[in-house]
């Protein structure tokens, strides 16, 4: 980490401003080259901001700046860092960009900046991958448990357990090692104890990551039925726009359309999907199947029926193949008059339940929003204090620790001996290590990274 990088830190297009971050042992030398104003930066307090203009190499000016000069180690990379703020656009920010890249610095990779912070023990790795999820939060639910990742709470709970079990896996190694010593016995009561609390805690965690999942990547729901029921009127109903095309031409969904929507602080990854029923057209074949994989793919399935008709056998095997997923069925088009067999679907409809609505006028949706919410109880997941698992690498390294764990309990039943157990401990110890980056390797340590933009 000897270089000096630099990167625009800001969305790239028209703006009210652009940042360019500039991280390094030579961040405000470099800066001091290209900045042009009253006071020298390297004479300037730390964390204070100033006026002037950046020139290029040709001694042109570029743009009027501010910049804020930050010195290590009370910065986000804990090392020097020093954030020019130009005129939104293109043009400005890449030409300072330049002229910053040309005074000596290197242009930062993806994630750098934030790969530093971590390098440095700024933040652990779970912290790291949170702030990816800040930038990539889709509503204000997932924003709030990111925000809480960063702040340390996943990091915390992890923390904890693998103390006690590095702990426990000390005690046990002095006595494997040094078995005629007159040393405190631990017994394989206390082994058992502490596996079993620190397997449940783990478990506890491991157990929020499908509600985590759809924190982060929101419910994807699928709206199915049969052609012409009103699925693409629902889409652009909830999403408030027109997204899909909606005429009286049965088949006019040939796709999945898909769009991300906030239905009253419920994150939903709406899925239109073409109309399921037997056709000779082969495109609108395609179109099926693939409305049948959405099936199959989704957390939740919207099954729509054209309530001013009489269920037919297309009908009947949209309800057959949502029968084992977790689905909402909706009556539509009641604005054209009550249906006259709702009562014959919700006694066939098992534990799903079933609304009358008009995606056409709205009536019967706030119901929708509703039963979501009492479906995933969302608001109670992200609102508590203990950590929420959003991501999968998490989840699997807390399914490992769990395992082991699980297998030192079952060790000390059987009768094993310690050292036998102490085997699964450590590798217990080793997976918790993964989620903060204690024993993670280098190559997922640059695969995580690689994933963020450049400038963060």
């Amino acid at each position: 980490m000897d270089k000096t990088i630099a990167a625009i830190s800001t969305a790239l297009g028209a703006g009210g401003i652009a940042v360019i971050r500039i991280s390094g042992c030579q961040a405000i030398e470099i800066a001091d080259k290209v900045f042009f104003g009253r006071d020298k930066l390297s004479e300037v307090p730390t964390h204070t901001v100033h006026y002037g203009f950046i020139k290029n190499s040709a001694g042109q000016k570029v743009d009027e700046v501010l910049v804020t000069v930050m010195r290590a180690p009370k910065t986000f990379t804990r090392e020097d860092v020093v954030e020019i703020s130009t005129h939104g656009g293109m043009a400005a920010s890449k030409g300072v960009l330049d002229a910053v890249i040309k005074a000596g610095a290197y242009m930062a990779e993806p994630g750098e900046f934030t790969k530093r912070a971590f390098l440095n023990g700024r933040i652990d790795l779970s912290q790291a991958e949170a702030v990816i999820d800040i930038i990539n939060a889709k509503n204000e639910l997932s924003q709030r448990n990111a925000l809480s990742q960063l702040e340390g709470a996943l990091s915390r709970e992890i923390a904890e357990i693998r103390s006690e079990l590095v702990h426990l896996a000390a005690q046990m190694q002095v006595i494997i090692d040094y078995p005629d010593e007159d040393l405190e016995d631990i017994t394989t009561d206390d082994i058992r104890r502490t596996a079993d609390k620190c397997r449940d805690k783990a478990d506890r965690l491991l157990k929020t990551a499908d509600s985590g999942k759809i924190l982060r990547d929101g419910i994807k729901t699928a709206i199915v039925g049969k052609p012409n029921v009103g699925k693409s009127s629902l889409l652009n109903s909830l999403a408030g726009i027109d997204r899909a095309i909606v005429t009286d031409i049965a088949g006019t969904t040939r796709d999945v359309i898909e769009e991300y929507i906030n239905l009253n602080g419920i994150p939903l990854l709406l899925v239109d999907t073409a109309g399921i029923r037997k056709t000779e057209d082969a495109v609108e074949k395609i179109g099926v199947e693939k409305s049948k994989q959405s099936i199959e793919d989704a957390d939740l399935v919207i099954v729509m029926l054209d309530g001013t008709g009489i269920p037919d056998d297309e009908d009947r095997e949209v309800l057959a193949a949502t029968r084992r997923k977790n689905r909402i069925i909706l009556i539509n088009k009641t604005d054209l008059g009550e249906s006259k067999y709702t009562a014959a679907v919700r006694a066939k409809a098992g534990e799903s339940p079933v609304l009358e609505v008009s995606a056409k006028t709205g009536i019967g949706l706030d119901k929708l929003s509703e039963l979501i919410h009492d479906i995933y109880r969302l608001g109670e997941i992200a609102g508590g204090d203990s950590a929420v698992v959003t991501n999968m690498r998490h989840k699997s390294a807390l399914a490992d620790a769990t395992a082991a764990l699980s297998r030192v309990v079952e060790a000390i039943d059987d009768g094993m001996p310690s050292d036998i157990a102490s085997i699964d401990i450590n590798m217990a110890i080793n997976s918790l290590g993964e989620i903060t980056g204690e024993t993670v390797s280098e190559d997922i340590v640059n695969t995580i990274f690689h994933e963020f933009c450049v400038g963060k």
